[in-house]
């Protein structure tokens, strides 16, 4: 059964105060003694082991950046890029060491004090600020590297020291099945949140290191075309409905006179209605509701629905169901809290039903515990640090301008 390590609370104590970006990494990763490992391990549910007598010796500085260094591995997501540049049977240690350059370049010069002799970029004749994947080509290409965190006068510790572990390189170590640890989902939110804290801090105080802060920036703000990603899916929506037929007894078939006394249905193809919900609530700015309305606008009008278009401005209740044919008709009403909920409830209330919902807010809202039947919704999450929409909605990101 796993101990708890000795030290670990002063060690992350120090990591807090030198790295407070990195605080919910440090504090959120579970940390357990196991003696006999011979190394510090981490792997992808947040779960790092440590040899008791290999970390006996370090202060709690040093055991701290050991910490520092093994989040970034999760951070960073080393073990799954691992499958695609170094596979089996790719010497692992050569990947580890790669990846080990990558997270000490800047993390070093901003305080880390590894044991040992960390690895560095120039330990493979390269700059810094590159990533694991150069490095590691270098590595293959001929290049030397030295250990990531050989002790004083241990230079060899029957390999194992090397071993970063399976959150590192991605390939599984005895014990990965065990229970504790992070599910997938969680481990998604954490490093989430790391990335917004990172990026808090360099706003506040500017003391992030660049690397750091550019990893943070792809999470938070993935360089994605969120108007590319907005049009496919309500293309993808108004395809699925357009591109159906029913009978219909509203007008009658062609056929009828061939069948005397028979009232024949007639095909017919319905024409999408979609709704689009306004989070209207005080939290949400007006620029980016406006730029987001008007895409929206835009979109539907290339899709020849702009007449088919029915706006509701809710907060924690819809004020009212507007038939625009522009943006400009608009008129957003409301101002307290926020309830989405009441505003998908009110758009599948609709006759006719609208084959899809948009909802354009800043996330900040309670969702329904399930998917409205018969109804697609696309959330549109407006701004940077919106929080992610329900996992059964389809969801595109609108960062600030």
């Amino acid at each position: 059964m796993n101990q708890e390590l000795p030290g670990l609370l002063p060690a992350r104590l120090w990591a807090a105060r030198h790295f407070p970006y990195l605080a919910t990494a440090i504090f959120g990763s579970q940390v357990s003694a196991v003696p006999g490992l011979g190394t510090v391990s981490v792997d992808d549910r947040w779960r790092l082991r440590a040899d008791p007598e290999l970390t006996a010796g370090w202060t709690p500085a040093e055991l701290g950046s050991v910490l520092v260094h093994h989040v970034n591995h999760v951070l960073r997501q080393h073990g799954g890029r691992a499958g695609v540049a170094a596979p089996p049977p790719a010497p692992r240690d050569e990947w580890i060491r790669a990846a080990d350059a990558e997270i000490n370049d800047d993390l070093i010069p901003a305080g880390l004090d590894l044991p040992g002799t960390p690895v560095v970029p120039a330990a493979f004749g390269a700059p810094d600020g590159k990533l694991a994947e150069e490095y590691y080509a270098r590595a293959r290409a001929g290049g030397r590297a030295g250990s990531p965190f050989a002790p004083p006068g241990q230079h060899e510790h029957s390999g194992q020291w090397l071993d970063c572990g399976p959150g590192a390189d991605g390939r599984p170590r005895p014990g990965d099945d065990e229970d504790g640890g992070l599910d997938p989902w969680q481990a998604d939110l954490l490093r989430r949140q790391v990335a917004q804290d990172v990026l808090r801090h360099a706003r506040e105080a500017g003391t992030v290191p660049a690397g750091l802060a550019r990893w943070a920036d792809q999470v938070v703000r993935p360089q994605l075309d969120w108007r590319r990603l907005l049009a496919a899916e309500l293309r993808r929506a108004v395809a699925d409905v357009a591109g159906a037929v029913d009978y219909s007894y509203r007008r009658p078939s062609r056929r009828a006179p061939a069948v005397p006394g028979v009232v024949l249905p007639a095909l017919r193809r319905p024409v999408p209605q979609v709704a689009v919900v306004c989070d209207t609530s005080g939290s949400m700015t007006e620029e980016l509701l406006a730029a987001a309305l008007a895409e929206v606008e835009g979109l539907l009008a290339a899709l020849g629905l702009a007449r088919s278009v029915r706006v509701l401005a809710c907060d924690t209740a819809v004020a009212g169901v507007q038939r625009v044919s522009s943006a400009r008709q608009v008129r957003l009403t409301g101002g307290g809290g926020t309830d989405m909920g009441a505003g998908i409830a009110a758009a599948y209330a609709l006759r006719p039903r609208p084959a899809m919902a948009v909802v354009l807010t800043d996330g900040y809202t309670p969702w329904p515990p399930q998917a409205p039947k018969g109804m697609r919704v696309l959330a549109a999450l407006l701004g940077d640090d919106a929080p992610d929409a329900p996992a059964w909605s389809r969801s595109v990101r609108v960062p600030d301008a």
